[in-house]
């Protein structure tokens, strides 16, 4: 919503460029003309001036600036895209909604995850289930907490956060789930860090 508040967009010398998913032609473009519509805003998306531009974002790499960006396909049964973001010797590795014990269709086994998160400064992934609440929800395209830390630990990642948290669950359900994360870092003796993702936290890599 705050897409059309962005002041260069009304500059005829603006050129913006929006990297995309090609998922459907016209798709972004579809989403923020719905977006700048009465009674949501009241300049259309037509009365842009700046030159706008939508280069696909994956599945090919990408840079932004001095980061370069490195697609994956995640397994959900909507698809979607995961991302390596690298910068100066360092990474940053974002696999939400992605199942990691069910491959769904377009989605990887487990050890391409593996490969693609190895040596990762810090990975966020899905971690929305429970080994007991997945026996039920097993294929609805989120992980168990317990696949992501193996994940993390395969990989030898430096710092993992969970994410995509089930939203019945308390922030002292969750500090639990850490803990249990934590306490088995601990007896396996791995250096890596845990945390439970919140808003408003700020990460430093």
């Amino acid at each position: 919503m705050g897409f059309p508040f962005f002041k260069p967009l009304y500059f005829k010398k603006s050129n913006i460029r929006v990297h995309r998913c090609p998922y459907h032609n016209k798709f972004v473009e579809t989403i923020l003309s719905k977006v700048m519509a009465p009674p949501n805003f009241p300049v259309k998306y037509a009365d842009i001036t700046a030159k706008m531009s939508y280069p696909d974002a994956c599945p090919t790499e990408f840079n932004i600036g001095s980061v370069k960006a490195v697609p994956i396909p995640l397994s959900h049964p909507n698809g979607g895209s995961g991302y390596k973001f690298i910068e100066d010797g360092k990474s940053f590795v974002f696999l939400t909604d992605n199942e990691l014990g069910y491959i769904h269709p377009g989605g990887l086994p487990f050890k391409d995850y593996l490969e693609f998160s190895n040596g990762a400064d810090l990975l966020i992934h899905d971690a929305e289930y429970t080994p007991k609440e997945y026996k039920t929800f097993i294929d609805w395209g989120h992980s168990v907490y317990t696949d992501a830390l193996k994940l993390a630990e395969k990989a030898d990642v430096k710092k993992l956060g969970l994410f995509h948290l089930n939203q019945e669950r308390t922030d002292l359900k969750m500090d639990d789930i850490v803990q249990v994360c934590r306490d088995k870092i601990s007896d396996k003796k791995l250096s890596l860090k845990c945390v439970g993702v919140a808003s408003d936290m700020t990460f430093e890599v």
